[in-house]
């Protein structure tokens, strides 16, 4: 027990390497036994066995509390099932009676592009450092975030051109939300009942993803919680409420109730989307905390996921916006078929007559600012029989579009073009315009 106690004393304090120092065995005997009458052995007992016993030292005796000695999760390569992940099981189980972990997580290998094993040999292998200095440390966090890493997976030029542009994409949503916050202070803020259909649907949106993004967390479903994100953040952000809200935010009075609650939707989705996001694009979620947010004590990585109150759920309102998003999508792609002929150069020279068969999917659109989801000046919806001519999308039955120009003038403000811009105080503004600027 004695010699025992000194060989643990001396690898806590210099480490296993004290083992081969000169002298070694001489000091650890010295006192206690002849040195002459033991031989010092070199031989590794069984690599196995000393790889399967790191959560006795190292999980052990820790300042911050973890006095079970479990792992949270142990992490390496399928090729482990029958390695480390096995000897620590065997090991654990002998000296503690269960596993010494609470999650396996097992990875396959990386490959090149064409699914080859790399090489130096080949040409083919692919250096993080490379990576990191041409794209970023966090394109590299977002391939590894993007692929299913339960099996092999591939890298090279072209994959990481892929990753660079979802990384593009997403940077650029968080920059839109900077500069559209510039100056939120808490009065700005409006109660969700009080707010249009459209920010109350990206709350609803909100209170979905809150759910499956801690719950791909605690599954390390990396890949599924950046999907989800990604594609929020494309589909229902970028497309749909930036695109629709940038007239509000840019042209309404500072306190109009639409840009009050845009700006609040903003504030919400700004601290969710960082929090969800910076486990995986550590740096660039930390830029943008403190782009907003400086000073010494801020950092994205202090903060906890906020909690998101289950009564944003609304699956009522959610049915009506599938209904409405799916007309507004034809709506577009009939305007599209006319700035592409040159017709027009932007859909807010547009009026549109969008006949709608459905009685319940008219009464949906009518209940809200149809022209503003669609981002035409004007729309006439009715619903009466299409002629023919009319633009439809096939999967958007029971929808038709028929394309009218917009009459009047064009705000040189918000650039609708309205019959009554002109005729304020302000030239060339529209009356929304003209109230304004005051």
């Amino acid at each position: 027990d004695a010699v025992n106690a000194r060989v643990v004393a001396a690898f806590e304090a210099e480490g296993a390497d004290v083992w081969y120092v000169q002298g070694f065995k001489e000091k650890t005997l010295a006192g206690l036994h002849d040195p002459d009458a033991y031989d010092q052995i070199f031989d590794v007992l069984d690599v196995w066995f000393d790889s399967g016993s790191t959560h006795a030292f190292v999980l052990r005796d820790r300042a911050d509390g973890t006095a079970d000695g479990i792992a949270d999760v142990y992490m390496e390569g399928t090729d482990q099932h029958r390695g480390w992940f096995h000897s620590s099981l065997l090991q654990a189980c002998g000296t503690l009676g269960r596993a010494p972990y609470r999650n396996v997580v097992t990875h396959g290998f990386t490959l090149d592009e064409k699914g080859m094993k790399m090489s130096k040999s080949l040409g083919n292998t692919v250096v993080p450092q490379e990576i990191i200095k041409d794209y970023g440390a966090d394109i590299l966090r977002l391939w590894v975030a993007q692929a299913d890493y339960t099996v092999d997976q591939r890298i090279g030029k072209e994959i990481l051109k892929g990753t660079a542009d979802s990384y593009r994409r997403l940077r650029n949503t968080m920059r839109f939300m900077l500069g559209n916050l510039a100056g939120f202070e808490d009065a700005e803020r409006v109660a969700v009942k009080e707010m249009p259909e459209l920010e109350q649907w990206v709350l609803h949106r909100l209170a979905e993803l809150d759910v499956e993004v801690r719950r791909g967390y605690a599954a390390f479903d990396f890949q599924g919680v950046f999907q989800k994100l990604f594609t929020f953040a494309t589909t229902d952000l970028s497309a749909v409420f930036f695109d629709v809200r940038k007239d509000a935010l840019y042209c309404d009075a500072a306190n109009s109730l639409r840009r009050r609650s845009a700006r609040t939707v903003l504030d919400l989705l700004f601290h969710r989307l960082t929090t969800w996001l910076a486990p995986i694009l550590v740096f660039t979620m930390e830029d943008v905390w403190l782009s907003r947010f400086p000073g010494a004590d801020s950092s994205v990585h202090l903060q906890d996921m906020p909690e998101t109150p289950s009564d944003w759920l609304n699956p009522e309102l959610a049915a009506k916006w599938v209904g409405l998003r799916a007309a507004r999508r034809a709506t577009i792609a009939a305007l599209e078929v006319q700035r592409s002929a040159k017709v027009i150069g932007a859909s807010l020279e547009a009026a549109p007559v969008v006949h709608v068969e459905d009685a319940a999917l008219l009464a949906a659109l009518k209940s809200v600012n149809f022209a503003e989801l669609s981002i035409t000046s004007a729309v006439q919806l009715t619903a009466d029989p299409a002629p023919a001519e009319a633009f439809r999308l096939p999967e958007v039955p029971g929808v038709a579009v028929v394309f009218e120009m917009a009459p009047g003038e064009k705000c040189a403000r918000c650039w609708q073009i309205l019959p009554d811009v002109g005729t304020h105080s302000h030239p060339c503004t529209c009356a929304r315009c003209n109230a304004a600027l005051g």
